[in-house]
């Protein structure tokens, strides 16, 4: 009789545990959505940038692994058969998150219903060739752009301009897409930081990862000020700072600011082609870290609208230190500028400034 009721307790117990269980994963199957894809459009994505984007954004490099995508992918007509070829290899690619591709030379098509844009298409520089006539060039692509954006895209679209010069085509975006809030508009210095980081990293024989809160201030251009007096090294047991652990301020003044500002062309000299690879990936971190958020403790450099921090002129798009939570950046306030930063971030100003003046030129 005893034996009996132990074996009825056990019964009872076992069926409670498997109600309880199905309960759980009803319940899981509520919490357990998959998100609703996000429709990223990438421009000029028959070019060498493109090709090494798109599969990133459809592994989740650029917006996490449970995020599902649709990609827009836009080039110019003469590269339409190309650009067939990337749709082609991105479906035999059978990436999971990857729940539609769109190849098309039609502006308008391409930005309907966008939530984030990625704009690496643009007038390439030629040899020679002066940021004026590289602006001239740009800026009816961009104003054509950013009408079809300001008419087709979501209204809290997110935009990294890529295709150079970045941050004056930026503007440009801007001023025919007055509907995106001027925040929401941003371009690519991400590269220049992640190079920072990489000779920081170089230099001091640790690795990258260990390495953060480099600044690169100003324009994606040779005028960029490249800013390790804030960074910081994790030596395991806390962090040191950069210029201590260097212990060489010549070379944190110099070298390692020109091998920033040229390490494009260091590639362009070995590759016989520009940076591709890297510039995918520094385009992935940007807008990570931007939707995202980035680590606490840990900022990076994004080119945004300026609101006059650092003294720099409102409205122009400058690269900052910023940090990101919730798809919202905020630049760094509070960090001690000396007199010979000041002097470089005005310097990449003041050629800012140029060239915000010249595109407008153009426009009128």
């Amino acid at each position: 009789m005893e034996n009996l009721d132990v074996i009825q307790k056990v019964v009872v117990l076992l069926g409670c545990l498997y109600l309880s269980w199905r309960i759980i994963r009803y319940l899981w199957s509520f919490l357990d959505v998959e998100k609703d894809p996000l429709i990223v459009l990438v421009t000029g994505a028959a070019g060498q940038i493109g090709y090494a984007l798109v599969p990133m954004i459809a592994r989740g490099a650029m917006l996490g692994s449970d995020q599902p995508v649709i990609l827009h992918m836009l080039d110019i007509e003469p590269a339409a058969d190309i650009l067939q070829g990337v749709k082609m290899e991105l479906m035999d690619g059978a990436f999971p998150l990857l729940k539609g591709v769109m190849a098309t030379t039609d502006v308008n098509e391409a930005c309907k219903g966008v939530d984030i844009a990625i704009m690496l298409g643009g007038f390439p520089r030629r040899k020679g060739m002066a940021t004026k006539a590289l602006i001239s060039k740009n800026v009816g692509i961009y104003k054509t752009q950013a009408s079809a954006l300001e008419q087709h895209a979501d209204p809290n679209c997110k935009v990294l301009v890529v295709a150079n010069p970045a941050n004056t085509n930026a503007l440009i975006l801007k001023e025919f897409a007055p509907s995106i809030p001027e925040e929401n508009i941003t371009c690519l210095t991400r590269l220049d930081h992640n190079r920072a980081l990489s000779q920081i990293s170089e230099n001091l024989n640790v690795h990258v990862g260990d390495v953060k809160n480099v600044i690169i201030w100003g324009n994606h251009s040779s005028t960029q000020y490249v800013d390790a007096n804030h960074a910081l090294v994790d030596i395991g047991v806390g962090h040191k700072s950069v210029k201590e652990l260097v212990a060489n301020n010549h070379w944190l003044d110099s070298e390692f600011i020109t091998s920033v500002q040229q390490r494009g062309d260091a590639i362009v000299k070995a590759r016989r082609l520009s940076s591709a690879l890297s510039a995918a990936s520094a385009a992935c971190d940007h807008m990570r870290d931007w939707i995202l958020g980035t680590p606490k403790g840990t900022w990076v450099s994004m080119g945004v609208y300026s609101d006059g921090s650092y003294g720099i002129q409102p409205g122009l798009i400058y690269s900052f230190p910023v940090t990101c939570e919730k798809g919202v950046w905020s630049i760094v306030q509070g960090l001690t500028i000396g007199e010979f930063e000041r002097e470089k971030m005005d310097a990449s100003a003041r050629e800012l400034i140029e060239e915000k003046t010249w595109a407008y030129s153009c426009l009128h």
